[in-house]
């Protein structure tokens, strides 16, 4: 099916940014620069006027009824990933997905879908502060908490706010070409693809229990915050704790979740970050985090976070590490 039809389905308290991305990629008339138009139309899925969530008010013309002749559904943002929307609404995205019109969302919007059911067996993905609640909610979905965006073919997911242009770029890279996508890009003044996935931008670990009340080890880990850079074993650990190292081992993941060497692991790397962000050179970085070498660094923190020291670091502070 070409992509020449699309539509973007709101209600009320819309997230204007969400509906802005697809606006912006789909709703531009680019014909003077050679680019394809697209017959494009916002759809009221609540009785209109619909108010943003920042406070204005968005009318339209078109209904759920729009929707049918529709090669792209975009579903921008949904106000609560605990409230599905209607189910006219949610048979709408149904229809569109049985008659082989490909569906795309942003954000929570990710919980539309999962509510209409089309991503049952599907690897999907949503902002990374929903993705255990979207697992949980809709356990048929293959969550994927660390990109920016899934293609599983006719439906497209994607992560929190901009991974939005990532997600939209895509579909268009795939229906158009590269040369297409770049333009597009290139008008928007945003790179036509990103490395890495969403897990660079997941706030940085702390020290938190698991269990409410449990504080045993509580002065253990404030501890080891604050001594990353210092050699970490299970052996010292245990000693500081005043258990053996099977003890310590077996307690701390029973009131972490995780084993000792995960855990420090996982503050390593929010602590790397969040030296990067402050714009500390590679070697710097490693050394003040634990890590030893700029090398191992840069191994875990790709491993990790699905992109390079020097890549985050350009992200956030426009340098290289």
């Amino acid at each position: 099916m070409a992509l020449k039809n699309v539509v973007a389905i709101v209600g009320q308290d819309f997230a204007a940014f969400e509906l802005g991305v697809i606006c912006e990629v789909f709703g531009l008339d680019r014909t003077d620069q050679g680019l394809p138009a697209y017959d494009f139309a916002v759809v009221a899925a609540e009785e209109p006027p619909l108010r943003s969530g920042q406070g204005y008010w968005l009318d339209t013309e078109h209904r759920l009824d729009r929707v049918a002749a529709a090669d792209l559904v975009c579903i921008p943002a949904w106000r609560s990933i605990s409230e599905p929307p209607q189910e006219d609404y949610l048979q709408a995205v149904r229809d569109a997905v049985a008659r082989g019109a490909r569906v795309l969302s942003v954000c929570s919007g990710a919980f539309v879908l999962a509510a209409a059911g089309v991503l049952d067996g599907l690897r999907a993905t949503t902002h990374w502060r929903y993705t255990d609640v979207l697992a949980s909610e809709y356990p048929l979905v293959d969550v994927d908490p660390d990109v920016l965006y899934v293609d599983a073919g006719q439906v497209v997911t994607s992560a929190g706010t901009s991974a939005g242009i990532d997600a939209c770029l895509h579909v268009v890279r795939q229906e158009h070409g590269v040369a297409v996508a770049n333009a597009i890009a290139r008008r928007m003044v945003v790179p036509p693809f990103r490395e890495g996935g969403q897990a660079q931008y997941v706030e940085a670990p702390v020290p938190l229990m698991r269990h409410a009340g449990t504080d045993e080890l509580a002065g253990l880990l404030d501890w080891v915050v604050q001594h990353l850079h210092e050699e970490l074993s299970v052996e010292d650990l245990a000693r500081r704790a005043h258990m053996s190292p099977r003890t310590f081992a077996r307690r701390f993941r029973e009131v972490t979740g995780v084993t000792p060497a995960r855990w420090v692991l996982e503050q390593r790397v929010g602590h790397a970050q969040q030296l990067l962000e402050q714009g500390l050179r590679v070697e710097e970085v490693a050394r003040r985090a634990g890590f030893g070498s700029a090398a191992t660094l840069r191994s875990v923190f790709a491993r990790e976070r699905g992109t390079s020291p020097s890549a985050y670091a350009r992200c956030f502070t426009g340098q290289t590490a």
